[in-house]
This record gives structure tokens, C-alpha cells and sequence, in this order.
């Protein structure tokens, strides 16, 4: 009986340290869609750092991350907790996909003026090298717009083919979950 209590235990102690990696420290994910393609593809699979999301460090520009796209809220510690089951269950059940998790890439943080002209994007009047986009962007908000504090403001990387902060607006960087540390 006493062997039987020690592998009950351990296993108990087991689930629980994954649990706290898993809320604490890195995530599995998967995408799904096209909005981040060709650097991300639909089914392609992500292990995502939450250090950033806990420590509510500001990601750096072109940082790949994972963001709660429901803006209009306010995330509390139940979202943490909870989130990681929708995850699991997102992974293994395709019905469950297309909740409010996406991933996007960091284009401007708070105090940085964006333009967006003639299918570019210029941060702080200087236009961003993005080696990553293999289309022109034929929908922009064409004009400028200051990042407020706080804030950043996200796009994917298939920019005819993305809901981001054109749509939603910035993201506040507790919605910024984690950033994508490697992809397989």
C-alpha cells in the first residue's frame, strides 16, 4: 500500500510541475490559418515562451507572439489559468480552432507613429524592411496613427489575408501572451 502512495504522489507532484511550466513558462500551440504565412504555416506546431506574458515585459519589433485579440476586455488570472486547457483541447480538436488566440508579428510599440502608404508600413518615418512579406498590401489605413503606451500594435505577415491591429486596434501588452521561441 505504501508503494502505491508513493507513485500516486509522484504522479500528483509530476502534474502539478507541469502545470506551473505550462502556465508559467512555455506552452504548445498550433496554427491555424494563413494569416502569418510564409513564415508560419496552417497545422505548423509552436512552443511559446510565457516569461514575457508573466514578468509583462514590452515584446521588440518583430517579435513573433501569441495575443487574446478580445482587446475590448480586461484579461484577469482566471484567463491564465483557464487558457491552457482551451489550448490543449484547440491542438487535438479542429472544432474548437478560431478562438481568440492569434499569432501576429510586433510592427510598433506605445509612443511609435505608423503610416501606412502605397502598401508599406513606415514607423516613425522610417519604412520597415520586412523581408518576410512575399505580397504587397493592398488594404491599409492609409494615413498615420501614434501606438498609445502600453500598447503595441500587431500585423501578420500575410497582409492581405490577416485580422490585426488594423481591425481590433493596438493590443494592450497584457493581451500579448507569449512570444514564439520554435516552430516545427
Amino acid at each position: 500500500m505504501h508503494e502505491v502512495l508513493d507513485w500516486v504522489y509522484s504522479i500528483v507532484v509530476a502534474l502539478f510541475l507541469a502545470m506551473l511550466i505550462h502556465i508559467f513558462l512555455f506552452v504548445p500551440t498550433k496554427v491555424s490559418g494563413e494569416s502569418m504565412y510564409p513564415t508560419l504555416t496552417n497545422g505548423e506546431y509552436l512552443i511559446v515562451s510565457k516569461i514575457s506574458h508573466v514578468l509583462r515585459e514590452m515584446p521588440n519589433y518583430g517579435d513573433i507572439v501569441i495575443i487574446d485579440s478580445r482587446t475590448h476586455r480586461e484579461r484577469s488570472w482566471m484567463d491564465d489559468l483557464d487558457e491552457p486547457m482551451k489550448n490543449y483541447i484547440a491542438i487535438f480538436d479542429k472544432s474548437s480552432q478560431g478562438h481568440n488566440v492569434w499569432v501576429k508579428r510586433v510592427i510598433g510599440k506605445g509612443g511609435d507613429k505608423l503610416e501606412f502608404k502605397n502598401g508599406h508600413v513606415y514607423r516613425n518615418g522610417s519604412e520597415l524592411d520586412e523581408p518576410y512579406i512575399n505580397e504587397p498590401m493592398e488594404f491599409s489605413m492609409d494615413g498615420s496613427y501614434t501606438v498609445p503606451e502600453g500598447m503595441v500594435f500587431v500585423m501578420g505577415d500575410n497582409r492581405n489575408h490577416s485580422s490585426d491591429s488594423r481591425f481590433i486596434g493596438p493590443v494592450p501588452v497584457d493581451h500579448v501572451l507569449g512570444k514564439v521561441v520554435f516552430q516545427f
